[in-house]
């Protein structure tokens, strides 16, 4: 039996972080409507109370509570006070690996922020942080979040000869790289991995190892991490049918520093946009252009020339996008500050292009 407490702490161990989540849910009748149901109710140390009994033997585990919502409440400073724990934590000897309990609704969010800001810090270190989740409530008859919090256990802890250190995820027996996570379905068990590129993690698919490496291979280095108070703010705006010039009007008298664009097929906008986004970049709003599809790849100038000033976004979906962009313009903010003539064009290019996973 593994020891789960915190006296390990000045030992060799797996960090547990708690964000809440579904995992951490609680339904008011679980045998009847498991789906009606409290996020963030249980706290992580109970959670890993309950599967005590299957964590091999030699693993010890320390437990943090970092939040507990429902994680459609996510906000920045959060996400800031997350990062900067997994940083400290993956500087500390006696930390092996971390393991983070998330809600699923936003798991991509933060999937794609810890790979942009500590990604690099933990293959350097060697060292693996694996975020999972689950669909069904703990008390659920099925509850999914046990087999869920094992696995990533199981993997965080693993020789590095197996995996490299990093930033993954793992969900429903499969684990993928945490910035390729995309909630793509309501209610599957392994939604947020559904049409992400993955492994099985008892098995680790030699190709997919080779597209890590390749992501890695070409993140050379983490961006800062915003200050809570200091995320730049940016909204996701989606082209549609009858699309009014307005949509984009709206924000050029406001604080907003950048628009995410959720196109049509490639990426594409309505027409009755151009003469307003060309406005906002006059205004020095950044713009990046992605696609409400949910998959795929958004290309520059396809499909057609882009508006000066406007970036693709790649294979980033508007979330991640999103978050994408905030940590480009932040790093623009200071890099400036220290007297450097990059842009957020510069931070943000580096993350559209790096390699897609096959």
């Amino acid at each position: 039996m593994s020891t789960i407490e915190n006296n390990a702490e000045h030992s060799p161990h797996i960090l547990v972080l708690g964000m809440g989540g579904t995992i951490a849910g609680v339904a008011g009748r679980p045998a009847e409507n498991p789906m009606q149901y409290e996020a963030g109710q249980i706290e992580i140390a109970s959670l890993l109370a309950h599967i005590q009994a299957a964590v091999p033997g030699d693993i010890k585990l320390v437990s943090q509570q970092v939040a507990n919502i429902n994680s459609r409440n996510l906000t920045e400073p959060l996400l800031s006070l997350l990062g900067e724990t997994v940083r400290v934590a993956l500087d500390n000897s006696m930390v092996k690996g971390i393991v983070i309990t998330h809600g699923t609704d936003t798991i991509e969010e933060t999937g794609v922020f810890l790979q942009l800001t500590c990604g690099k810090f933990a293959q350097n270190l060697g060292k693996r942080v694996i975020l999972t989740g689950a669909m069904l409530p703990a008390n659920a008859p099925k509850a999914d979040g046990p087999s869920n919090l094992l696995d990533a256990i199981r993997w965080a802890s693993t020789p590095i000869d197996n995996c490299p250190g990093g930033i993954y995820a793992v969900m429903h027996g499969r684990g993928c790289l945490a910035m390729d996570l995309a909630k793509r379905h309501g209610t599957a068990l392994n939604a947020p991995i559904q049409a992400s590129p993955s492994s099985s993690v008892g098995l680790i698919n030699p190709s997919w190892l080779s597209g890590v490496k390749a992501v890695q291979a070409l993140w050379n280095e983490d961006l800062p991490i915003p200050k809570g108070n200091e995320w730049p703010w940016v909204e996701i705006l989606t082209s549609h049918a009858g699309a009014r010039s307005e949509t984009i009007t709206h924000w050029l008298s406001s604080k907003v520093k950048g628009l995410v664009l959720a196109g049509t097929g490639m990426g594409g906008f309505h027409d009755a946009w151009r003469e307003s986004l060309v406005a906002a970049v006059k205004h020095g709003i950044a713009l990046v252009r992605t696609s409400r599809t949910g998959a795929g790849e958004t290309a520059q100038d396809l499909p057609e020339a882009d508006i000066v000033g406007c970036l693709a976004s790649g294979s980033l979906s508007a979330p991640r996008a999103r978050i994408a962009l905030q940590l480009a313009l932040n790093a623009e903010k200071q890099a400036q500050s220290a007297g450097k003539s990059l842009t957020w064009q510069d931070f943000f290019a580096r993350i559209a292009v790096l390699p897609v996973i096959r």
